[in-house]
């Protein structure tokens, strides 16, 4: 199955568990639940919930065995989104081609929003995995690993590491702990999470895990990239904003060219690391190629 066919089934799939398992805009207090699938079905590349699902395929599970950590991340990228855009972080008027949560509710329900869908991922990750069958041992360390990549260690730990980095200057060791939890650590919870939830042997999860690495490098030097030479109607909002923002970036510490040197070695490197599965790898790999080649 090529690439695309394969993004357009999962994301179906997606879709569609979202809808089931979220709570309804009619469901009271409905102001809330509107917010939350305002920015939930947003649009976007449910890059997070394409690499649970291709993980665990990688490694002999099913689809549907890592939807609901699909689903789960999925929620907790979106929440990360919305408190991202707010006037105190990034202040972002638009996302995804549209106005920010806090532009259409305000700043109060966006952040009760981004509150809300932080605390359903993982009431939803722990539901849906015991009514698939999973063991509860399994579904405790589903848990803590997607605890472990959103908090201080991972994904908020990094957002306050870019916070304290704005307008100073910061070495590439410095710029790649920020990405490393910023950016990586959800990404490499994906993966990690879809193949725990299949059931993955050690040694698979020790090789796709350094796949998410790489891949997790790869994404954020490919957005840097494209906030100082990608198309704003593409991407969905303006570019230059990092160099408004006097942030560090590796174009910025690197310069462009061994910016793009590094995520041509970083994109080899997991695409090497998707060929120890096989053929049951080759969505893996076609998903590094993909995060290297993308403009939005």
């Amino acid at each position: 199955m090529d690439l695309q066919t394969y993004l357009t089934e999962v994301n179906t799939l997606v879709e569609r568990a979202l809808d089931r398992w979220l709570p309804g805009q009619k469901v009271n207090p409905g102001i809330i639940h509107q917010a939350m699938r305002y920015s939930i079905f947003a649009g976007g590349k449910r890059l997070r919930p394409v690499l649970a699902i291709a993980a665990s395929e990688s490694v002999g599970g099913t689809q549907g065995k890592a939807l609901p950590a699909a689903c789960a991340m999925e929620l907790i990228h979106t929440y990360s989104l919305i408190h991202d855009d707010l006037p105190a972080m990034d202040d972002d008027d638009f996302r995804r081609g549209r106005p920010s949560n806090h532009k259409v509710y305000g700043e109060a329900v966006a952040i009760l929003a981004g509150d809300a869908l932080l605390t359903y991922a993982f009431e939803l990750l722990v539901r849906e995995s015991l009514n698939l069958g999973s063991e509860p041992g399994v579904v405790a360390v589903l848990v803590q690993e997607l605890a472990q990549a959103a908090g201080t260690a991972g994904m908020i730990g990094g957002q306050v590491l870019d916070l304290q980095a704005e307008g100073r200057k910061v070495d590439l060791a410095g710029l790649e702990e920020i990405h490393h939890r910023k950016t990586g650590a959800l990404l490499k919870a994906a993966v990690r999470l879809g193949a725990i939830a299949a059931g993955a042997a050690q040694e698979q999860l020790a090789d796709i895990t350094a796949y998410a690495e790489a891949l997790g490098l790869a994404f954020q030097i490919k957005d840097d990239l494209l906030d100082v030479e990608g198309d704003s109607l593409k991407l969905g909002k303006p570019v230059g904003s990092d160099v408004a923002k006097n942030k560090s970036t590796y174009p910025s510490i690197l310069g462009l060219d061994r910016s793009k040197s590094m995520l041509a070695e970083q994109t080899d490197k997991a695409v090497k690391l998707a060929g120890k599965f096989g053929a049951r790898g080759g969505i893996l790999a076609d998903l590094a190629l993909f995060v290297r080649d993308r403009e939005f």
